[in-house]
């Protein structure tokens, strides 16, 4: 279940076919930290009336999120020496929905927590690593027994997820998206690794920008059929990072469109 402010913002996105040519990316030690100022986002899941959405960040001195506005509510983060350690959920009349706490087993994020006030509705993520210290899986259970969990398992490409392969929970139902990548910065380059990781997916977790995915469905005999594939165009600035990026179906049908600011930290 994603929230509708933080996690809904990044993990139910989609991404870029480049425009531009494939300059090489600026090195970490030369290129000039750049924070998320705002993202807008356009949904065209309903062609007739499509969703606009204005998120904006702000940040504390030392660089680090503390909170998200939006249209539909607000997000506020609270750290502990450099880690998420709570993050508050608010709808638009700011009153509390719920909150998430962190658990971490020494560098790594191990476990989250959303918390209700209606304890029927709690959850927990759990996450697992290869050795390169890459998340390469999370289980979500939403029952204190786990009976139905949701599982996100991740492959990758160097830097990159090649493949997330997600189960719903209660379900067999089961989705498969391949990416293929351009060689350009992602907008979350200098956001918190451990919030990257709290968002999940390929936008957060890779070090570049897909530019193309295709979606595939788990058949009853364990095969999968591609029903889906999505198109980005995207435009950087002067330090590789997207700026705007139209998203469209193997059709040419809209589906999202970004615009994002950045500010330098």
């Amino acid at each position: 279940m994603k929230n509708k402010l933080f996690l809904s913002l990044f993990s139910s996105v989609v991404f870029f076919n480049s425009c531009s040519n494939n300059e090489d990316l600026p090195s970490y030690s030369t290129r000039k930290q750049k924070l998320l100022r705002s993202i807008f986002v356009t949904h065209y899941d309903n062609s007739f009336k499509p969703k606009y959405i204005q998120h904006t960040f702000r940040y504390n001195p030392a660089g680090e999120v503390i909170k998200i506005t939006s249209q539909e509510g607000l997000t506020t983060f609270e750290y502990s020496n450099g880690k998420p350690s709570k993050i508050n959920y608010y709808n638009d009349k700011e009153q509390l929905i719920y909150y998430n706490t962190f658990t971490y087993n020494n560098d790594k994020l191990a476990e989250v927590k959303a918390i209700y006030a209606n304890s029927e509705y709690n959850r927990t993520t759990t996450y697992t690593y290869n050795s390169n210290g890459q998340l390469i899986g999370s289980i979500l259970c939403q029952s204190p027994d786990c009976s139905k969990q949701s599982t996100i398992s991740y492959t990758y490409d160097g830097d990159n997820i090649s493949t997330e392969t997600s189960t719903t929970g209660g379900t067999l139902n089961s989705i498969k998206k391949d990416f293929f990548y351009d060689n350009r910065y992602s907008p979350f380059t200098d956001t918190n690794k451990y919030l990257r990781i709290a968002m999940g997916g390929a936008y957060s977790l890779s070090k570049n920008n897909y530019t193309t995915e295709k979606i595939s469905y788990k058949n009853d005999d364990g095969t999968w059929t591609q029903k889906q594939t999505n198109y980005y165009i995207i435009e950087y600035d002067s330090n590789g990072l997207p700026q705007s990026v139209v998203g469209k179906d193997a059709k040419g049908n809209d589906i999202v469109d970004y615009y994002y600011q950045y500010d330098l930290n």
